[in-house]
């Protein structure tokens, strides 16, 4: 695209809004047009640049969207993504959402946007954490007919500072295999007495440790062999760029739901 494409960040105030605003920043197809953080933010009326670390921008921090942008990308809070999403909605405006820990009313409040505007709604921007769900994917779809049964663990790592557990990119992972093998329990940690695995369930296990951007590892286990699959990110980046991506990707697209499988062409 020759045009540059003007962005507006949601939750420009975050780790990574602030990686966000930062990336666009440095990216000379995008223009940042719009930094937005909550009400209650100290840093309302900032510089967005000065405040993610590259200089002043010209774009202050700001509670609500004003004008005209050609994407959104939010990185805020469940209640910040169903308020910039009505907004897009309102405005056709495409949206990016990377917020996770959605009720499900709040998800539901924000997939509605897509009868509206292009909107890319997902629990992890990591490429390589998106092409791993497709490998999963695959395996589950070829080891759900194996005779000695699969038993299936997802363990996943986590900064301390997350508030949600299991991560959202974890019970993604969990639902892509459910829907190819059929498990019909979700499980998060074990304690006491539990009794003899039952083949219905996939168990989960979070992890809060120091400053881990995030990691995730599935286990399918079968009688004399394991496989894993294994996914990390060592900065917050790697969320970032997929992000920037996928909102190249939704600028040109008419409105509907898009996943990060279109971005990376995996459909």
């Amino acid at each position: 695209m020759n045009q540059t494409i003007t962005v507006a960040v949601n939750g420009a105030a975050g780790r990574m809004g602030q990686r966000i605003v930062a990336l666009v920043h440095a990216d000379p197809e995008l223009q940042l047009k719009a930094a937005l953080d909550g009400p209650g933010s100290p840093h309302l009326g900032r510089d967005a640049g000065e405040l993610a670390g590259v200089g002043a921008v010209g774009v202050k921090i700001a509670t609500e969207l004003v004008g005209r942008v050609d994407v959104v990308i939010d990185f805020s809070m469940p209640a910040g993504l169903v308020q910039i999403a009505q907004v897009c909605a309102e405005r056709q405006i495409p949206l990016v959402g990377a917020t996770t820990g959605l009720t499900p009313e709040q998800k539901q409040a924000v997939l509605s946007a897509a009868q509206q505007t292009p909107l890319i709604v997902a629990p992890s921007m990591s490429l390589a954490v998106n092409l791993a769900m497709s490998l999963v994917k695959n395996a589950a779809a070829a080891l759900k007919a194996l005779a000695t049964g699969v038993d299936v663990e997802i363990i996943e790592r986590h900064h301390r500072f997350k508030e949600d557990a299991p991560s959202g990119t974890a019970l993604r992972f969990g639902e892509i295999v459910a829907t190819q093998m059929g498990q019909t329990e979700h499980v998060h940690g074990r304690s006491g007495r539990p009794g003899h695995r039952k083949p219905t369930e996939i168990g989960y296990h979070a992890l809060r440790t120091g400053d881990n951007v995030g990691e995730h590892k599935i286990v399918f286990g079968m009688l004399g062999e394991t496989l894993e699959i294994d996914v990390r990110s060592t900065t917050r980046d790697a969320y970032a760029h997929g992000a920037l991506a996928a909102a190249k990707f939704l600028v040109t697209r008419k409105p509907g739901m898009y996943t990060m499988e279109d971005v990376l062409g995996l459909k």
